[in-house]
């Protein structure tokens, strides 16, 4: 006789399975346990014999495939083109000789470290040179010893993006100040903590009432000079804080316009990942 469901009690819960046609189970293993005698189906001999498991048409499974690939196409066109958009915009290399760009703290420890060597070895008539070894030992041991305090009082520049309008514009629309700005914080400097030590301390009031700890103050990460949408020049600068926030900096943007003043209007925007960006630009029109 067929049965159309299937139900078992097992500890007080039954358990059933509607619409499950079961026909010619005359074995007792299957419908009976065989330690208390209670009716429970064995659903694998149920299902290997009677049941079959729904399937997907094959239309639609070739259906939903193509929509996979149509929008994996799509983000790579979308990052393809952002990347295109970035790379369309010229930018100038800062190939410009200057001595301002050299370590001399590498110099003088590299020198210094050279006559060092070279004179023990001539000392010791490892090297050739032996009456030379004197006079490289009492020059070598003072220009290691100034190479070594200038390479612990050196602060490397910052890294400076220039895009080619904003290179064209800078000659006749960047104020004095924001040209030393620049030249300031893309050459190397000794005995300072970081670059605009002084400009941040007056305009972010270190330890005093209403200002930040010095612990907290930012750090110049990189500088950018571009053209603002009305064609201004602008330098761009990039900190990096991780205790401040937005509006630390919003409302002491009057105290930068005044300080790197005059001529020049201080915006304020975040660039995400801690960093916010300064942004001077330049109120002479080319």
């Amino acid at each position: 006789m067929p049965l159309t469901s299937a139900a078992a009690m097992v500890g007080g819960i039954v358990l059933r399975s509607p619409g499950l046609t079961v026909s010619g189970c005359t074995s007792p293993k299957r419908l009976l346990s065989a330690s208390s005698g209670t009716l429970i189906p064995n659903l694998s001999s149920i299902f290997a014999d009677n049941y079959q498991a729904p399937f997907l048409p094959i239309t639609h499974l070739k259906y939903r495939s193509p929509r996979l690939r149509l929008v994996t196409g799509a983000a790579e066109s979308t990052q393809s083109s952002a990347v295109t958009t970035s790379a369309d915009k010229p930018t100038v290399p800062d190939d410009e000789i200057s001595v301002t760009k050299v370590s001399f703290g590498a110099i003088g420890l590299s020198v210094g470290v050279i006559l060092l060597s070279y004179g023990f070895g001539a000392y010791f008539t490892i090297l050739p040179g032996t009456e030379w070894s004197a006079l490289m030992l009492t020059y070598g041991f003072p220009l290691s010893i100034i190479g070594m305090a200038l390479k612990y009082a050196e602060l490397k520049p910052v890294p400076c993006l220039t895009y080619s309008d904003a290179f064209a514009l800078r000659e006749k629309c960047a104020t004095p100040i924001l040209k030393q700005v620049r030249s300031d914080v893309i050459r190397y400097r000794y005995g300072d903590e970081q670059h605009l030590e002084e400009a941040l301390k007056r305009i972010f009031q270190y330890g005093q009432g209403g200002g930040i700890p010095r612990r907290s103050a930012p750090t110049l990460q990189s500088i950018r000079e571009e053209v603002t949408e009305d064609g201004r020049y602008a330098l761009v600068l990039v900190f990096e804080a991780k205790a401040l926030e937005l509006s630390d900096f919003e409302k002491r943007q009057a105290k930068f316009t005044s300080f790197f003043g005059p001529g020049i209007t201080a915006e304020i925007a975040e660039g995400g990942n801690y960093t916010y960006e300064v942004k001077l630009i330049s109120n002479t029109t080319p």
